[in-house]
């Protein structure tokens, strides 16, 4: 097996991917093909964990320590402690990671305090809060410390873990669903036209059984039938340690889970065509999800979820790799009972119900709101006839007063006098110097 980064051995322990230890040489193989390496984990601190390996395998003797490191070493956490000897320059990385990470939580976490409408009036307690968030270390929110390896790890190892069972269970729902809308769509209609409906759909359901046999994944007919059909090889001329090392497509020395999935298309297209309304493409990456399942619970004895060479050529002198058992499709079995599906329906008329009263409360709010919106629209046409009113009253009282009108802004406007003011003025000044003395009196007694 070649030599791949250790700290991404603890995440293929818990199913997530492996890299060969030349990034730079992997990388430009990428851009040569015009593919992308798909390291998506599916956790919503992803971006952060890959960024957090990527750093740390820049550091030689972490790096070091990684490569002569077992799984177990790895998962519990024991490489902790060897943080402390990283380069400057890469703690420091790490502790901008950190940063961004809890900036990142805070801004989940207030968005989801908005949404619900807790967070109106309330001061934010965001070191209490960041401790629902197991990857890191809520405490200190501003360099990444041993612990906070240490829980990023241990972290990722648990979520992994259980990654199947949640996609299994999610895909459960699924189909409980699509029972439920069956029969609520069956109810609507009339007796004539639901047993025309209902004999529909079970002759799909009768053609989408009608199936060829599928090879029980990696038996020796399912890996003969893609040596044929996919490489083009002579069936005749088998072998497990050629097909092996065409398959692990990254030469990396081991089949990872994508690489097993793709050796099962051949039998899912056996069953599943996009083209058929019979065929659920869900239900097919369910049977491909199981299919490598089954594999790994056969063939992967070390349960690092990874099939070295050794592992696959040991599986192939068990007995069942020769006498396998037809694979059973998920159409031949019941994926639920009716009970749960019983409280399923439940649970959608609770939250239906739920839904109705948020829209209730939602129009009854919109409503309030436009209610509003025409007192308000009311109060400002009532201002806009008063301010009207009261320019009018204001000319009708300047004219009274004999005043200039006002202007556009109530201000008084210059009127030119008229020829009969002007007359009027002269009299005027004539009668008063007519009674003025011709000369100001003189020699008058003055006071000592």
């Amino acid at each position: 097996m070649h030599l791949r980064s250790g700290l991404l051995l603890l995440l293929v322990s818990a199913g997530v991917w492996s890299v060969p230890i030349d990034r730079n040489e992997v990388h430009q193989d990428a851009k040569d093909d015009g593919q992308e390496e798909n390291m998506d984990t599916g956790l919503y601190y992803d971006r952060y964990l890959r960024e957090v390996i990527e750093v740390l395998e820049t550091d030689p003797h972490f790096r070091e320590k990684l490569q002569t490191a077992n799984t177990e070493d790895i998962k519990n956490g024991r490489l902790s402690k060897e943080l402390d000897l990283v380069s400057h320059n890469v703690r420091t990385r790490l502790d901008e990671l950190k940063r961004q990470e809890v900036s990142r939580l805070r801004m989940l976490l207030k968005a989801k305090l908005d949404s619900t409408n807790t967070q109106t009036g309330v001061q934010m307690d965001h070191a209490s809060l960041l401790k629902q968030f197991e990857h890191l270390d809520p405490h200190n929110q501003n360099t990444f410390e041993a612990k906070d390896l240490e829980l990023l790890i241990s972290t990722a190892t648990k979520d992994l873990e259980n990654y199947d069972a949640e996609r299994h269970e999610e895909f459960k729902r699924y189909e409980m669903l699509k029972e439920h809308e069956r029969r609520e769509y069956l109810k609507s209609l009339d007796q004539e036209k639901r047993e025309k409906e209902e004999k529909r759909m079970q002759e799909l359901k009768e053609k989408h059984r009608q199936h060829p046999k599928v090879n029980a994944p990696g038996s020796v007919a399912q890996l003969r039938e893609v040596w044929e059909e996919t490489d083009g090889l002579d069936p005749k001329e088998f072998n497990p340690k050629t097909f092996f090392k065409l398959h692990d497509t990254n030469e990396d020395g081991v089949l990872d889970e994508q690489e097993l999935e793709a050796l099962f298309t051949k039998e899912l297209e056996k069953v599943y065509d996009p083209k058929n309304e019979e065929d659920d493409m869900m239900e097919m990456e369910e049977e491909r999800l199981r299919m490598r399942e089954d594999v790994m619970k056969n063939v992967d004895t070390n349960k690092d979820r990874l099939v070295s060479l050794e592992e696959f050529l040991k599986s192939t002198e068990k007995k069942e790799f020769n006498n396998p058992r037809e694979w059973e499709t998920l159409d031949a079995k019941s994926l639920y009972t009716e009970e749960e599906l019983q409280r399923f329906e439940a649970e959608l008329r609770d939250k239906e119900e739920e839904l109705k009263k948020r829209a209730e409360t939602l129009h009854q709010e919109q409503e309030l709101l436009k209610e509003r919106g025409k007192a308000l629209e009311a109060q400002r046409r009532e201002y806009q006839q008063a301010v009207l009113e009261m320019s009018q009253r204001q000319k009708e009282r300047q004219a009274a007063d004999g005043q200039p009108p006002a202007g556009p802004r109530g201000e008084l406007q210059f009127q030119p006098p008229k020829a009969e003011d002007k007359a009027g003025k002269v009299a005027v000044e004539a009668e008063v110097q007519n009674h003025l003395p011709a000369e100001p009196p003189q020699n008058l007694p003055t006071h000592t």
